[in-house]
């Protein structure tokens, strides 16, 4: 089964093209970050990608960036068994040797980082309080 929804995907890829509401401008979307925030240890992409099969954690996300030794072990070739990047965005450089934060408690909710609660001056809020107007709570 591949996980496909039409109305998400148009959405996503005009978002990463710069079409559509969104009031910031020179948007660019960091595929990279998104690679680490939502699939910290490359599960997703070894499904799909299995020229990075052997490639571990979070490298997967930038094979280019590896040392030629580990991309040998991992059995990679760039430009042979993998393409070489066409392009890379400097926006990418200050996460390319980063590496996801574990909590050793699963994902981060959403690919956010912090705490996966509420923070106890909010704890008693609820919904309503972020929707309502009145906001002396």
């Amino acid at each position: 089964k591949v996980d496909y929804d039409v109305c998400s995907n148009y959405g996503n890829w005009l978002y990463s093209a710069g079409i559509g509401n969104d009031p910031r401008d020179n948007r660019k979307f960091n595929m990279i970050k998104q690679g680490l925030d939502y699939d910290g240890n490359g599960d997703y992409v070894r499904l799909w990608v299995p020229e990075l099969q052997g490639i571990k954690g979070a490298a997967i996300h930038t094979p280019w960036a590896l040392s030629s030794a580990a991309l040998s072990q991992a059995g990679v070739t760039l430009g042979e068994t993998y393409p070489r990047p066409v392009v890379t965005a400097p926006e990418w450089s200050r996460h390319i040797h980063q590496r996801p934060v574990s909590t050793g408690k699963g994902p981060h909710p959403r690919g956010r980082r912090g705490p996966a609660h509420t923070p106890a001056q909010h704890k008693d809020r609820g919904i309503d309080f972020y929707f309502s107007r009145k906001k002396d709570a």
